[in-house]
């Protein structure tokens, strides 16, 4: 009996997705039939993004799975009509785009590039930064994004801690976790990666209490999620000068509006949620190698915990 997947994301995702979907599910040897229509008790998988439409699972009486295409997952981990697996979205081509970005932007703060080159006053001033191995990062959340560019800095011999909520081992990264973890971890952070998901527990992560913990003139980088950070908080601590600059990439509201406060921050940097994005030819594999494993019997990559959220 053929496997039954429904493609249920934006419409104009589709004819992207489509031939790269058949390709790699013929490759596996698989039975199948792929489309954006099918009667809800015939499917067995759904290929998902939020912003699809579809809310309601619970005419999926045969469903297996959802294989989401968004590595974030908090505006369908809580619905409670979704009793089948929900795997993320992993991927080597968003995780490479996300560590780019971020070790980008960090060497970008270590080396003082803004001064350099909106400083045009022609005052020779030699003002050469420290060797990475002298920079403390923080990188908060150390899931597979975050473990990546934490890697990826420490390979460039930064001083590198990570902070999660459980315990982790990765070489060359100082990880703590717990609540006097988190104060160890911001207590020498001269740069904050925040890479956590977006959960109750992590809403506003950065706030008036935890934004003092740091150095003062620190750098922050979020292109994780836009409730992570206190706003509110965050410019205060922009306005005293306990935080030098802020490299923000994800908001709450998005589009920023026009006349949100970080527009005119001359210390805030805008980057309109380029961080890293899903690229279909990766993601498509992702997707494809779970619904063999859903067929074969094994365990399916990147399964959401629900009561996490992540």
């Amino acid at each position: 009996m053929s496997v039954n997947i429904l493609f249920s994301a934006r419409p104009a995702l589709w004819p992207i997705y489509e031939p790269l979907l058949t390709s790699y599910l013929s490759e596996a040897g698989l039975d199948f039939r792929l489309g954006t229509e099918f009667a809800p008790d015939q499917v067995d998988y759904i290929v998902y993004a939020p912003n699809g439409g579809l809310l309601d699972f619970t005419p999926f009486t045969r469903l297996k799975a959802v294989l989401s295409l968004w590595a974030g997952v908090e505006k369908i981990a809580g619905n409670e009509t979704l009793t089948v697996p929900l795997a993320r979205m992993v991927d080597h081509g968003l995780t490479q785009g996300m560590t780019e970005w971020v070790v980008g932007h960090v060497l970008r703060y270590h080396l003082g590039m803004d001064r350099h080159i909106t400083v045009q006053d022609g005052i020779w001033a030699p003002d050469p930064p420290p060797l990475a191995a002298d920079r403390h990062v923080c990188v908060l959340g150390l899931g597979a994004l975050g473990e990546a560019a934490a890697r990826a800095l420490s390979a460039l011999n930064f001083d590198v801690t990570g902070w999660s909520r459980s315990p982790k081992d990765i070489p060359g990264v100082t990880c703590l976790h717990g609540e006097d973890g988190l104060r160890a971890a911001l207590s020498q952070a001269e740069i904050v990666v925040l890479l956590l998901p977006d959960t109750p527990a992590t809403t506003n992560m950065l706030n008036a209490e935890t934004l003092a913990m740091l150095p003062q003139g620190a750098c922050i980088l979020n292109p994780g999620r836009g409730p992570l950070i206190d706003d509110d908080a965050l410019l205060a601590a922009l306005n005293s000068g306990q935080i030098g600059h802020a490299t923000l990439d994800v908001f709450r509201v998005e589009p920023l509006p026009a006349d949100h406060p970080y527009w005119a921050y001359p210390n805030v940097t805008v980057t309109p949620h380029i961080a890293s994005e899903t690229r279909p030819v990766t993601a498509a594999q992702v997707v494809c190698e779970n619904i063999r494993r859903g067929e074969a019997g094994e365990p399916y990559l990147h399964l959401v915990n629900r009561e996490l959220g992540y």
